[in-house]
């Protein structure tokens, strides 16, 4: 007999229903207290109704469950011998050879020497626990996560702007009735494709606007009538945001009613894009002037009828100015009067699977649970009574992540490092020194199903369970809390991070406790976040297994908040904050050393094949198969000169790196401008590239503006030897 599980897929953010089917492999979705059996057959994959796939799925969520099954898979702890080969080990010597490792490292460095790297795709209980393990069992502040590269500006713009950030503050299925839409930096129809959906009645309506470099995938949708395709200069987005401010401003666009009620600053933020007009704008970032006053009438005039929506995605936040950048497109929303209203809105869109859960309960260099600051002296006291430990144990901020990955090794720095769901050596801004890094530490410990490029380096590999078999709960891009329920028994090997957090907890003396068990770590989240701005106190397992939905802040006797700012922003006064933002100048890159290259700007982005650092999706044959390497695309105009033709090998490098890689010509793309995909390893890892520079105030690095010097390649690359294993297997 068929059973069949309910869960959601193990991807991105929009959290797509899905349901798992095996005969009589998986634990019934009805029986919430049953065991599963441990028979591993293969599992079907079928899509679920739900808000926001209404039961479509990507190429990705289709495959997900070959993955469960994968020959490659990691099942016990693996030990690096002195000849660099990884071999088994029993779980009592993995954990008594870290606990060895964090006593003696702290005895000689101190416990900041000891660091933590965490990730947007664990659990919300992992992700809580986590945090309360590295600054209690471990007594480090040295704690920060990949979230860092991915949400940070847009959290950071959101906190300045409303006193809270939650990516989409209304339910994604409100974008349907909206007859005008403007995204910026977010390739949807590749990055997470049953999304587009949610875009048909804009772009029935003539109002999809898309702001992007390249005609993209969602792009495309502009055509025939869909709306406008804005294709700015690398790095301008922030000037154009500020030439559509100008010219809602001065052709009395505004929300005068609006602004007066509900938002501050709004005469510092008039005066500072006065040096904006459209003909300018079209000078710095190569948007006509007309275009650009076209767009900000059509925003304006779908906000007095049918509903205007701006979305920020990575493509305007992964800058040294993403902040400003998200802030600007803040702005621009509050002059229009879209936030809070009741059919309009601004949103960012969360990447990773749990991103918005993520970095919500600790796993931040400067936060506590509950999105609470760790330098507020409420805060700290809260925690210390959750925790039952004095406030003096809790440490103070640590470092964000580009930071603390340029301490590894370092005098001063960490010395021995956990990484968890995170695949930095090839995620990283950067990346050759990120490598060098990992390879001059003491003790390096890994959590991952997959020998990824950074459990390759590592000294201890801990095999962890996958996504079908844990509980937790996720949040999703809305806000909204989600079940994640075991479907199939894991192997015998394999161990929850829970499970590795709290015997290793036990074996330091940690104070507080550490439990295995999700639903306990849950309740203790719940105690936690209470009173913080993400407040989940309300939220409880059994009514999420009802399938109640479940938007934070969720304080207990409440019913959730599924819209937020209705009545009022998160700032004291009730209002929202415009904050007047200005286009900074860039570090000055390396001079082209090389007479046959030319110099251009890369950016870097996902493939509709492929997830994050490609570490689960280039083990799946299918989608290998389909997009199997890295292919750096160029416009024909700017191939020519080089003597690059279509397939053709290319060196793309800078001071930091090189990648040898096939040519891909493509109209799609403006003439200096080249695009490379950053999910593949080695010599086609695009993160050799991208610079470590920072944000100011996220820390979010450099990854869609670098310079780099694109010739023919001399010499035929090396085949990635992951690439090769894997295609084979």
């Amino acid at each position: 007999m068929t059973k069949s599980a309910d869960t959601h897929c193990p991807y991105c953010a929009l959290q797509c229903a899905m349901t798992l089917k095996s005969p009589a492999a998986l634990t019934p979705a009805d029986q919430p207290g049953s065991e599963p059996v441990t028979a591993r057959p293969a599992v079907e994959v079928s899509g679920r109704d739900f808000p926001t796939n209404r039961g479509g799925l990507c190429r990705k969520g289709w495959t997900s469950a070959s993955l469960l099954n994968h020959p490659g898979r990691v099942t016990e702890p693996m030990l690096k011998g002195p000849d660099g080969v990884h071999r088994p080990v029993s779980w009592d010597d993995a954990l008594k050879l870290i606990t060895a490792a964090v006593k003696e490292t702290r005895a000689r460095h101190g416990a900041d020497a000891v660091g933590v790297f965490g990730g947007g795709g664990l659990t919300n209980e992992k992700a809580y626990q986590l945090g309360k393990f590295a600054r209690l069992a471990l007594g480090t502040s040295r704690i920060d996560y990949n979230g860092r590269f991915c949400m940070s500006s847009a959290a950071a713009a959101g906190m300045r702007a409303f006193g809270l950030d939650r990516g989409l503050p209304f339910p994604l299925e409100d974008l349907d009735s909206a007859s005008t839409i403007m995204m910026l930096g977010s390739n949807v129809a590749e990055t997470m494709p049953p999304f587009v959906q949610h875009l048909q009645g804009a772009r029935d309506a003539g109002g999809l606007i898309v702001v992007d470099p390249r005609r993209s995938a969602t792009a495309a949708f502009t055509s025939d009538g869909g709306g406008l395709h804005l294709q700015p200069l690398p790095g301008t987005d922030l000037t154009l945001l500020l030439g559509l401010s100008h010219v809602v401003i001065h052709e009395g666009l505004a929300d005068a009613g609006y602004i007066a009620a509900r938002t501050s600053g709004y005469e510092a933020l008039s005066r500072s894009v006065n040096a904006f007009w459209p003909e300018r704008v079209q000078s710095l970032t190569g948007v006509p002037a007309q275009l650009i006053r076209e767009t900000a009438r059509r925003l304006a005039d779908g906000a007095t009828k049918g509903g205007t929506y701006i979305l920020t995605g990575r493509g305007v936040e992964q800058h040294v100015d993403g902040t400003d950048t998200a802030t600007a497109a803040i702005n621009l929303s509050l002059l229009l009067g879209l936030p809070g209203s009741a059919r309009s809105g601004y949103g960012t869109l969360t990447g990773q699977g749990n991103g918005q859960g993520g970095r919500e309960h600790g796993q931040k260099a400067d936060q506590l649970p509950g999105y609470r600051k760790i330098t507020d002296p409420a805060a700290r006291a809260h925690m210390a009574t959750v925790w039952n430990v004095p406030e003096s144990l809790i440490p103070g901020p640590g470092l964000p992540a580009v930071q603390l990955l340029q301490s590894l090794g370092k005098p001063g720095g960490v010395r021995c490092f956990f990484v968890h769901a995170s695949n930095i050596a090839v995620a990283s801004p950067d990346a050759n020194a990120v490598l060098e890094g990992l390879r001059s530490l003491d003790f390096l410990v890994v959590c991952d199903f997959f020998m990824s490029e950074t459990a390759a380096e590592a000294d201890l590999v801990l095999p962890v369970l996958q996504w079908a078999e844990e509980e937790g709960t996720l949040t999703n891009l809305e806000g909204r809390v989600l079940r994640r329920r075991r479907a199939l028994q894991p192997p015998a090997g394999a161990r929850s991070e829970l499970w590795i957090m709290a015997h290793l907890a036990e074996a330091l003396d940690a104070p507080s406790t550490f439990s295995e068990d999700p639903e306990t770590v849950f309740e203790e989240l719940r105690r936690a976040s209470a009173g913080g701005l993400a407040d989940y106190s309300g939220i409880d397992y059994a009514m999420l297994d009802r399938g109640e939905a479940a938007y934070w802040p969720y304080p207990a006797g409440s019913t959730g908040t599924p819209r937020l700012f209705l009545d009022s922003f998160a700032h004291p006064d009730g209002k929202a904050v415009m904050t007047p933002v200005t286009p900074r100048r860039r570090r000055t890159p390396a001079a082209n050393p090389d007479p046959a290259a030319k110099t251009m700007t890369l950016i870097t982005g996902r493939l509709l094949e492929h997830y994050q650092s490609g570490a689960q999706t280039r083990r799946v044959a299918e989608l290998l198969a389909t997009q199997p390497e890295a292919k750096m695309q160029i416009h024909p105009a700017a191939a020519a000169p080089l003597g690059i033709t279509d397939g053709a090998f290319v060196s793309v490098a800078n001071e930091r790196g090189e990648v040898v890689c096939r040519a891909e010509l493509s109209t799609t793309i403006r003439p200096e401008t080249v695009f490379l995909p950053f999910h593949f390893p080695e010599l086609e890892s695009a993160n050799r590239l991208t610079e470590a520079a920072t944000d100011p105030i996220s820390g979010m690095p450099e990854f869609k503006f670098n310079k780099v010097w694109v010739r023919l390649a001399a010499d035929l690359p090396q085949t990635s030897l992951l690439q090769t294993s894997e295609a084979s297997s």
